[in-house]
């Protein structure tokens, strides 16, 4: 079984404006509403590819219910811990004249000692040996930076598998709990080692250095060049498919879900993030927020060969 955490999702609005203007009211000329959060676009990653996940997390008040009907209308069963406030709301205003954009976040609601004790309780009660798990995403306002490697250590005692996807104090504290792979960027995995992310010299000395404190898999996404992958073994380069890009929003989230889906299916790592590559450049093609079909996803993934760097284990 693969569940995606999702602890703060977001209602996420869009609205299109002729221009962006100050001290005056704006009339969209389009608008949108997508269901937000980094797990979730696993969950419709996976969905696309025909593979079934539970998304769970923390959701709250009519946007919690919005977000709930939504995922479970694309067919992504869900198990939600309800929470006092409301899932937050974030807006967009996007220029039609020049496509720049505002955008501004809520912090969502405050997470208390007691609903984060029955997510951990739950997600005792749900792991098993040999599911996957993808922890994605920022931590909401009350939870703390251990509460991944929390989760984490849950999931070893039960025998199941761990992807960590998120950054900062929470990403820190998440690979020093070990999981089996850990997909950080190249600034994230910068600010997590201390050292210089400029080239991919660079950038394989600190995958290896995350992989060598104890994380399995370390995965640095390189955006439009594709992912490096540290083993332990090698360090291995998946180069993206060309495509004509156009919206790269979701990409990652895509890729983690390819490569989720790979390994449940019991590829090897570097196999799996061949998938994932392949679906981070699917959604990667699609307009608005749409995910790669499987059908697109099958036909860039005989494009992708991976290339090894030689490094010292």
């Amino acid at each position: 079984m693969i569940y995606t955490l999702t602890l703060n999702p977001a209602v996420d609005r869009e609205l299109t404006v002729p221009a962006i203007e100050f001290d005056t009211v704006l009339r969209a000329s389009e608008w949108r509403v997508d269901f937000g959060g980094k797990g979730f676009n696993v969950s419709r990653m996976l969905r696309s590819l025909e593979a079934a996940s539970t998304a769970l997390g923390f959701v709250g008040g009519r946007s919690g219910e919005l977000l709930r009907d939504g995922l479970e209308s694309l067919g992504i069963q869900t198990d939600f811990v309800w929470v006092a406030g409301e899932t937050r709301t974030n807006v967009s205003i996007v220029s039609q004249a020049d496509g720049r954009y505002i955008k501004a976040n809520e912090p969502g609601p405050t997470i208390s000692a007691d609903d984060q004790e029955k997510l951990l309780a739950q997600i005792r009660r749900l792991s098993r040996a040999g599911d996957w798990w993808v922890l994605a995403g920022s931590l909401p306002p009350g939870v703390p930076a251990t509460f991944y490697a929390d989760i984490i250590a849950i999931l070893h005692d039960a025998g199941a598998k761990a992807i960590l996807d998120t950054s900062g104090a929470a990403l820190k504290e998440g690979c020093q709990a070990r999981p089996f792979l850990a997909k950080p960027n190249d600034v994230e995995a910068g600010q997590l080692t201390g050292l210089p992310v400029q080239n991919r010299t660079q950038i394989a000395a600190a995958a290896q250095a995350v992989q060598a404190a104890g994380v399995s898999n370390v995965v640095i996404s390189l955006g439009k060049a594709g992912a490096m992958l540290a083993d332990g073994q090698q360090t291995t380069i998946v180069a993206s498919p060309a495509i004509k890009e156009a919206n790269p929003i979701g990409a990652g989230d895509s890729m983690v879900g390819g490569l989720t889906w790979g390994l449940s299916q019991g590829m090897e790592v570097a196999e799996a993030l061949r998938w994932g590559i392949a679906c981070g450049a699917a959604t990667a093609s699609m307009k608005g927020t749409a995910v790669g079909s499987r059908q697109l996803v099958e036909t860039l993934v005989k494009q992708i060969e991976a290339n090894n760097m030689k490094h010292k284990t």
